[in-house]
């Protein structure tokens, strides 16, 4: 028997180890709850749709509609009956458990139903109190204390004053200055040996004054050797390092 087939008036049936027949008919038994959702394989009834509605006189607008509609509902149970759920206690599982736990779940009830009790008294009081939306009558208005009566424009000065007044310096004498670029190293490096076309580290580094210099100089170095302008040579570990140009004319 195959899989899927047409019957004279066009309607869409299929076979499964659960069900075979109209599809309409398998829908409507599963949300009787006559055909346990489970037992149906959503997957397998989408591709027997798919190969049904490549033929174009089965297929319509409407159908298709209704068959989406009706496989998101058959998903929505599927997941529903397969994602785990709290356990509820019956009366005869209440009756099996312990005294103590059976006492315990008792006044916590008691007190539960307390608690709800006091809401829905303060919730019926607190009904018959309403809200006053209007302003205060025209008589009353002179009994308002004025904000503005012991604000002089001295005080309004001095606070404009505190408002405007520039924030300190902020101090950076803890942060170094940067007085010597990657491009002042680059250059200077590049114009030693333009001129030399050979030279050691050292000489290269000679006119610096400080640590830091030395420092961006030998990065300047680096970044010259990985674009392949320069050579670098050193015979012994912690030996002089020599340097040559091998780029165009600086």
């Amino acid at each position: 028997m195959s899989d899927e087939r047409a019957d004279g008036g066009g309607r869409f049936t299929v076979e499964l180890p659960a069900f075979a027949g109209p599809f309409r008919l398998l829908a409507d038994l599963i949300l009787d709850q006559k055909v346990d959702v489970c037992d149906v394989s959503v997957g397998r009834v989408t591709d027997l749709y798919l190969a049904y509605s490549k033929q174009a006189d089965n297929w319509t607008l409407e159908e298709a509609t209704w068959f989406l509609a009706v496989c998101a509902v058959l998903l929505e149970l599927k997941v529903g009956r397969l994602m785990p759920r709290p356990e509820v206690l019956d009366e005869e599982d209440m009756l099996g458990i312990s005294p103590d736990l059976a006492y315990a779940r008792s006044l916590e009830l008691a007190a539960i139903r307390q608690v709800a009790g006091d809401l829905a008294g303060r919730m019926e009081e607190e009904a018959l109190h309403h809200s006053r939306d209007a302003g205060p009558p025209p008589e009353f208005a002179h009994l308002y204390p004025d904000v503005l009566e012991r604000v002089s424009a001295q005080d309004l000065a001095r606070m404009a004053a505190t408002l405007l007044r520039p924030p300190p310096s902020l101090d950076l004498y803890h942060v170094t200055p940067i007085r010597y670029s990657m491009e002042d190293a680059v250059s200077a490096v590049t114009d030693a040996l333009g001129r030399l076309g050979r030279a050691s580290f050292r000489d290269l580094v000679a006119d610096c004054e400080e640590r830091i210099h030395v420092v961006v100089r030998f990065l300047a170095l680096l970044e010259l050797f990985r674009e392949g302008k320069v050579g670098l040579a050193q015979a012994e570990t912690f030996g002089e390092i020599d340097v040559e140009w091998q780029g165009t004319e600086p």
